[in-house]
């Protein structure tokens, strides 16, 4: 059984086909969803038509549900070009994903903790970075689980993450989105350090399972490009770099 993760595509269609492509060289029994799907300066429709009709397990990120749930004039900038240009029943099928989903094989998947879509499991701001936490810590916030592997994104992160006498958390990565900034409560920037489109493939094929981190080389230059004519040059620098502006 061999199953692929991603995460975090942020309407960048361009790296989600690179990742579709690579997918299909991979043997790959299943694909599972951990969200943030659209939202961002990019090609949030053409996105939704690359996912029609795939026979996947998706669970709903943050920015899916402020898309599908939140007045306009409330959404950042973001959200707000996703919901202009997506239709009614796009916003629909978004907001009615599941929070939490059971995978099958002792998985579980989440895009961000099991209670909280916005807040981070792996990590903790240091010094206006993300940083992976201690183990206590993410013990703390994952609580009390059977699974024998927990799936996350959010971050942009990837992690590969063995909790003693615990499950195995894996966070893929963004698809679509290498570096961002949060200026809400304690301000941070999350960089990827890459431009790379990035997943995961799960192998369950033997005592332990295994995990591969995959980047993908794809044409961000020409997301970049898109960012920039959509008014978002910060969006743009870190397609291009893996890092935001001023980054240090």
């Amino acid at each position: 059984m061999r199953i692929a993760v991603i995460a975090d595509i942020h309407g960048n269609a361009l790296a989600l086909e690179a990742v579709l492509a690579d997918i299909a060289t991979r043997n790959v029994d299943q694909v599972i969803n951990l969200g943030d799907i659209v939202s961002g300066p990019l090609w949030p429709r053409e996105t939704m038509e690359l996912l029609s009709g795939r026979d996947w397990l998706t669970v709903r990120g943050n920015h899916d549900r402020w898309v599908a749930e939140n007045d306009a004039a409330n959404m950042g900038a973001s959200d707000r070009l996703a919901v202009a240009r997506l239709d009614i029943g796009h916003r629909h099928w978004l907001g009615a994903l599941p929070m939490v989903a059971a995978c099958g094989h002792g998985i579980v998947a989440f895009h961000a903790m099991p209670a909280d879509d916005n807040s981070y499991l792996i990590e903790e701001v240091w010094r206006g970075h993300l940083v992976r936490g201690p183990l206590e810590g993410i013990r703390r916030r994952l609580g009390e689980t059977d699974a024998r592997i927990v799936l996350c994104g959010h971050s942009h992160n990837p992690h590969v993450l063995q909790l003693p006498d615990g499950p195995l958390l894996v966070n893929p990565g963004s698809v679509g989105a290498p570096a961002y900034d949060d200026p809400t409560g304690d301000a941070h920037v999350s960089e990827a350090g890459a431009p790379h489109a990035r997943y995961a493939v799960l192998d369950l094929g033997g005592a332990r399972p295994g995990v591969e981190m995959i980047a993908l080389d794809y044409a961000w230059e020409t997301a970049a490009r898109e960012a920039e004519k959509n008014g978002r040059p910060e969006w743009a620098h870190a397609l291009r770099t893996g890092f935001m502006p001023d980054a240090g």
